[in-house]
């Protein structure tokens, strides 16, 4: 169970984008990477392709960024919270915030 997922709100605790929130987008697991909704930015120049009707120019997207640089955001502290697990009753696991032990998602 990963402690970011696609979807969560998260703020961004180190490198140049400090303090932008934004939904994640993508998480790669393999190599701990999320992509994040308009941080990291990046331009990429692109080659067009008539035959698929794709223009060419530069294109502005976000670029992956490592899924230790960011934490998930709680709308109760309005500050970046670190995630712990926890097994309810019923036997299902749900993340939870360490600062004040809400529930993440049930």
């Amino acid at each position: 169970m990963s402690r970011i997922k696609k979807g969560d709100k998260v703020v961004v605790i180190a490198g140049k984008d400090k303090g932008k929130t934004g939904v994640v987008l993508s998480v790669d697991n393999d190599m701990d990477k999320v992509f994040v909704e308009n941080v990291n930015m990046i331009k990429k120049h692109t080659k067009g392709n008539p035959q698929m009707g794709t223009p060419g120019g530069i294109i502005e997207k976000e670029a992956a960024i490592h899924i230790s640089n960011v934490a998930i955001w709680n709308p109760v502290t309005n500050k970046g919270d670190r995630v712990g697990y926890r097994n309810l009753k019923d036997g299902q696991k749900v993340r939870f915030f360490k600062s004040n032990n809400e529930v993440v998602d049930v």
